[in-house]
């Protein structure tokens, strides 16, 4: 016969004499009760043993974390919590674990805790609903572009340029570290490096997914990305996921429209089909919030910050009218912003977007038109000289979470801006090239994937949203 998952034997009910099932042991409660998980559902299967049917060393390996294969009959269950249950009539031992020894206990553990046993995480409920939601929204995400006619490409995790102009890029060399080869006038090498020039790990597939939008129309990547940043805040990985989608002919407008119709589709896809999950960090994000004190609690529930998304149209305003909206407000004229808005021409903070999403609009909000010396080189210069083509969408609890702009398509102006820049045309020669044959206008953004999994999930942490998180002095695992 083959196994079921525990999410099938929860769900399809109906009982049966002959079911198998195959999980790890979360508690064995007075030898007589076994609370078996395999992951593919928040709810653990009680499995009922008899004990005068089974040997006594069998009974003392069922403990917290063991791997068991149980043969039984599936009963409605006579307790409270479930509403069937094995009445167990084999049980087989598929991997012990040392009691004593066994790091997650069925106890409350702290994050920094877990974390320090990620590789055993997901075994706790928080986690494991955490990875699914994870698991779901990435299949979200493929399963909308492909709908809408996008092409998946895969961009380049080793590169020659900086598409950010961020210069935070972890070297890739072949080179003996101890003795590079050096040039006349004692630099290193690096035609003597494998790729025969200095190269990095990506920080972006965007300039490469503009050749290929070039081409197909529409494309999009999702990938690895990489930033040597020096940080160790709740906010700050240095190894983390990217979506990136960009569209031939498409300009600011229909960039906007775009970016809202993604992000609605795919919340509204975890919405119906992770409910379960979605529920039980809800409730634990409540729970959370009644330890904290009255300013620092959340002013809306998990399940309601995503409908709050999902229902509402998305405020387009231009970046000078949210200067001037931040500029009159109470927080700033009463000085409660830790930055204070005086200038047009400042980089918004997270408390700023916050304030115009969660208190003045209430809904989420897409900034445009932002001033040119605070955005990329590749977004496209409007008349005034001054403001470039780019948009910000802004959510509640978490600020700007994607970030887009319709692309400079104006060769002679790409070249003037890359030079006040310092940015080598023989560096990016190829993405030049797209402005001299057959240029267009073309648009795309980017969504951090590990910040989408985190608005999604409210957590808390970005380290807490990825399987293995690579940050300063940590790369475990």
């Amino acid at each position: 016969m083959q196994s079921k998952t525990v999410k099938q034997l929860l769900t399809e009910d109906i009982v049966t004499p002959d079911v198998e099932v195959k999980g790890w042991v979360r508690t064995f409660r007075a030898n007589r009760f076994i609370a078996l998980n395999d992951g593919s559902t928040l709810n653990n299967i009680q499995c009922v043993v008899d004990f005068e049917h089974f040997d006594e060393a069998t009974l003392k390996r069922i403990t917290t974390g063991a791997a068991i294969h149980v043969k039984g009959e599936l009963v409605e269950s006579q307790g409270k919590g479930q509403n069937v249950e094995i009445q167990a009539q084999e049980l087989i031992i598929l991997g012990d674990s040392d009691p004593e020894k066994y790091p997650i206990q069925p106890k409350k553990h702290s994050f920094e805790f877990l974390r320090e046993n990620a590789h055993l995480r997901t075994r706790t409920n928080t986690f494991s609903a955490v990875m699914r939601l994870r698991s779901a929204l990435s299949f979200a995400i493929h399963k909308y572009f492909n709908d809408n006619g996008f092409y998946y490409m895969h961009s380049p995790i080793i590169t020659g340029s900086d598409a950010e102009g961020a210069g935070e890029m972890f070297q890739v060399t072949s080179l003996d570290l101890k003795n590079p080869p050096k040039d006349d006038s004692g630099n290193i090498d690096y035609s003597e490096d494998f790729f025969g020039k200095e190269t990095n790990l990506t920080v972006s597939g965007q300039l490469e997914a503009e050749t290929y939008a070039m081409s197909l129309g529409k494309v999009y990547t999702f990938g690895p990305t990489f930033r040597a940043e020096n940080s160790n805040t709740s906010r700050h990985l240095a190894e983390f996921w990217m979506i990136e989608p960009e569209v031939a002919f498409m300009d600011l407008a229909g960039n906007m429209d775009l970016a809202e119709d993604f992000m609605k589709s795919v919340i509204q896809y975890i919405l119906d089909n992770n409910r379960e999950d979605l529920e039980f960090l809800d409730k634990r994000l409540k729970d959370e919030d009644k330890t904290k004190p009255q300013a620092e609690r959340s002013s809306m529930g998990l399940i309601e910050k995503l409908n709050f998304v999902t229902d509402n149209h998305f405020k387009r305003v231009s970046y000078t009218e949210a200067i001037d909206i931040l500029r009159n407000s109470k927080p700033n004229k009463k000085k409660k912003f830790k930055y204070l808005i005086d200038d047009w021409g400042c980089d918004l903070q997270s408390e700023h977007e916050r304030f115009l999403v969660e208190k003045h609009f209430k809904c989420p909000v897409i900034l445009f038109d932002y001033p040119a010396n605070i955005k990329a080189f590749y977004m496209r210069l409007n008349d005034d000289g001054k403001t470039v083509r780019a948009m910000d969408i802004l959510f509640p609890g978490i600020g700007e979470i994607v970030g887009g702009a319709q692309r400079e398509e104006r060769l002679e102006v790409l070249k003037q801006k890359m030079a006040i820049l310092d940015i080598p045309e023989e560096e990016l020669w190829w993405y030049l090239d797209l402005r001299k044959y057959g240029t267009a206008v073309h648009s795309g953004f980017g969504l951090g994937f590990e910040r989408l999994v985190m608005f999604a999930t409210g957590m808390s942490n970005i380290r807490d949203v990825i399987p293995f998180p690579r940050t300063p002095q940590n790369a475990e695992f």
